[in-house]
């Protein structure tokens, strides 16, 4: 995880949820405005706090997690 920098989770901070750099701006946030058609560009615009290198850490780190392994539990009987 060394190369998300700019993710911080700190309990005091929005539950403790991943954000952008100690910030009240959540990885959801960033992923849900990138679902919903807006480009880094256009949320540096809108939110100019953040950098669109918060952006892509924040995809790269949602990717990292995606790519998690799941497995299933056998029941026994």
């Amino acid at each position: 995880m060394n190369q998300f920098n700019r993710i911080t989770f700190d309990s005091n901070i929005m539950g403790g949820r991943a954000c952008i750099r100690g910030m009240r701006v959540t990885v959801s946030l960033i992923l849900n405005l990138v679902s919903n058609n807006m480009t880094g560009a256009e949320m540096v615009k809108e939110y100019p706090y953040l950098e669109e290198e918060d952006v892509r850490q924040s995809l790269q780190y949602a990717a990292w997690l995606a790519d998690e392994t799941v497995q299933a539990l056998e029941m026994t009987a």
